[in-house]
C-alpha cells in the first residue's frame, strides 16, 4: 500500500506542475510544485511550493494558489482518476532556503580553514 501513496504523490505533483504552468500566471515569479504528501485515505494533500522571485515572492504565490485552490481540484479530477479528488493545502518548501544556509555556513567553514 506504501507504493501506491508514492505513486499517487508523484502521479499528483506531475499533474500540478503541469495545471498550475498552465493556467495560472505569477509574473516573473517561477513557481514549482517540489513535493506532494497525501493522507492514506487520499482525502488530504499537502502541497509543497517553492517560489523565487522578488522579495515576498512566496507569500504571494501562495495567495494566488489558494484563491485558485478550487480551480486547480477540478483540473486535477479530470486529469487523474481517483475515487476522491484531495483536498488540496498549499504549504511553502523550505528546502532551497536551508539548503542554501548549509551551503554558505560550509564555504564560511571552508574559507576559515585554509589560512592554517
Amino acid at each position: 500500500m506504501k507504493h501506491r501513496l508514492e505513486r499517487v504523490c508523484e502521479v499528483l505533483k506531475r499533474e500540478l506542475g503541469i495545471i498550475i504552468c498552465r493556467d495560472l500566471n505569477f509574473g516573473s515569479t517561477l513557481v514549482t510544485v517540489s513535493a506532494v504528501d497525501v493522507t492514506p485515505d487520499l482525502k488530504q494533500a499537502h502541497v509543497f511550493v517553492s517560489a523565487l522571485g522578488q522579495a515576498g515572492a512566496e507569500r504571494k504565490a501562495l495567495e494566488e494558489l489558494e484563491r485558485n485552490r478550487v480551480l486547480l481540484q477540478g483540473e486535477l479530477a479530470k486529469r487523474v482518476t481517483l475515487k476522491n479528488t484531495p483536498h488540496l493545502h498549499f504549504k511553502i518548501d523550505e528546502a532551497i532556503e536551508r539548503g542554501s544556509r548549509v551551503l554558505s555556513i560550509m564555504d564560511q567553514l571552508g574559507l576559515e580553514e585554509e589560512p592554517r
